[in-house]
């Protein structure tokens, strides 16, 4: 009996020595997430956040068993995240064994290997382009990748910061959405194109028409190099946009001039702006007023939706017309949206940057009007189609997104993202540490740059603003494939 007692007392302590370990354990593990600066979710989920890595970490082993997933998922696949990710850290992104892309899928990209390709350098991928050379104060714009627009109540003020800094230190510049300039956009000290929203914040009068004292004063920045005019974005095209009451808090309604707690809706079109004529009065009245170069942001819904605006800027004459073009397709994204809108209007940036860009040349304007790509362009494959196709920049706010930790949890018009980067909640935010953030956003900018480079000179090019359709080939129904250049029934060279 005593000796039964005796193994019941030492299974009884050694239990408790067991289980005072364990929680000593999590209560280190706790810590260490808690103060650590590099991971949002471990920060946000001490612990807890852990399994994410550990599941990722295991799929790569069980997935042929069960499911293959790499580049089913949408709208980003685990391949693209990845990529992005391994990028924003530094690290290799060479892969073993084969790729897991299928490219007998019509509407692939090829790009055509030149037999002698053009060596490697290390000199600047391309020389600053000047965008609005006929302003008072032009742009000799340094980065082929840049930042999309991305409103400051949309993502959080940590999620800025980190992408103003991100921004300078890579020298590229930051859209700062619709939503209006904040310290926060500036205190990086890159460079900042403002958006001019159909609710024009920031610059806008009490019954939101364009308060042009406020807007000299935004244009006094030296910081801010550029106007854009949305006219639509591709997530909700003929749809203003959606800024949910609970992240309308003191300092952004202050930013935007509206009233706190409230939603925020932006008009579907600009009142003033009712045809290509009023545009380009718009645009020239923005120009005159800030001496900086003035684009506008578009969707497009066919050529026949876009060739009047290049009719009038011929009638006019190119000194009218808007000194860049921001080509938005059907399936950017946002952080609200309607589901109709988002999934069934506009036309996707493979359709879209061809006819822009071929009534842009046809009209003889390629020198005058500068072409921005939007849309999805977060890795190096879909920017080099973009350059080659003839866009001269290429933006990007969901791969920035991605650089500073987003892991698609599809969260961000509730204001509970849990890395901190659409959420106005405190709680949240301090998962993301902007000092930082801004090294992966750099390192992104700078390794997608570095990669497009490679691809560039693989067709045999010097640098990638010198990628033509007849570059690439695109996947037929049939699975041949077809010269670029012979697809569009446009100017594209």
């Amino acid at each position: 009996m005593d000796f039964a007692m005796n193994v019941l007392d030492t299974a009884a302590v050694l239990f408790v020595w067991v289980l005072g370990l364990a929680l000593l354990a999590l209560a280190v593990l706790f810590a260490i997430d808690r103060m650590q600066t590099a991971d949002a979710v471990r920060r946000n989920y001490p612990v807890v956040g852990r399994f994410r890595h550990l599941f990722t970490k295991l799929g790569e082993f069980f997935r042929q068993y069960f499911f293959a997933m790499d580049r089913e998922e949408l709208p980003f696949n685990r391949a693209q995240r990845d990529w992005v990710e391994r990028a924003s850290k530094g690290e290799g992104n060479t892969l073993p064994f084969g790729s897991t892309r299928n490219i007998s899928v019509p509407g692939t990209p090829l790009f055509v290997n030149a037999a002698f390709p053009h060596l490697d350098s290390a000199d600047a991928s391309t020389e600053p382009m000047v965008i609005g050379a006929g302003a008072r104060v032009p742009y000799a714009a340094p980065s082929f990748f840049n930042i999309s627009g991305m409103s400051y109540g949309s993502i959080s003020k940590p999620a800025v910061q980190a992408l103003s800094r991100g921004a300078a230190q890579a020298g590229i510049w930051m859209n700062t959405g619709e939503g209006g300039l904040s310290e926060y956009h500036l205190e990086g000290g890159c460079d900042v194109v403002f958006q001019i929203g159909t609710a024009k914040y920031g610059v806008r009068t009490e019954d939101g028409a364009l308060d042009e004292d406020k807007l000299r004063d935004v244009a006094a920045h030296d910081n801010v190099r550029m106007f854009e005019i949305k006219l639509a974005q591709g997530a909700k095209p003929g749809k203003g946009g959606i800024l949910p009451a609970a992240k309308v808090t003191d300092e952004i309604a202050k930013v935007r001039g509206i009233e706190k707690g409230t939603d925020s809706i932006s008009p579907n079109r600009h009142p003033e702006i009712d045809s290509p004529a009023s545009l380009l009065d718009f645009v020239n009245r923005v120009r005159d007023i800030t001496g900086k170069p003035v684009g506008v942001k578009l969707v497009v819904g066919s050529a026949r939706g876009v060739a009047p605006l290049f009719d009038e800027i011929v009638a006019q004459g190119p000194d009218r017309a808007p000194d860049f073009i921001t080509v938005d397709g059907g399936e950017g994204g946002t952080g609200a949206a309607p589901m109709p809108l988002m999934d069934l209007v506009g036309l996707t940036i493979r359709e879209a940057l061809p006819i822009v860009v071929g009534l842009r040349n046809r009209a003889g304007l390629k020198d005058r009007i500068r072409i921005i790509a939007s849309a999805k362009m977060m890795v190096p494959g879909d920017v080099a189609w973009a350059l080659a196709t003839g866009a001269d920049f290429c933006v990007s706010a969901r791969g920035f997104m991605f650089s500073l930790g987003c892991i698609q949890a599809l969260r961000c018009n509730r204001n509970t993202c849990p890395t901190g980067i659409t959420t106005h909640n405190e709680r949240f935010q301090k998962g993301l540490v902007p000092k930082v953030k801004k090294d992966r956003v750099a390192q992104f900018a700078r390794q997608l740059v570095k990669e497009v480079e490679m691809i560039a000179h693989s067709v045999g090019v010097s640098e990638p603003r010198r990628l033509r359709p007849e570059h690439v080939r695109v996947v037929q129904e049939n699975g041949t494939s077809v010269a670029m250049d012979r697809l569009h029934d446009v100017q594209l060279d």
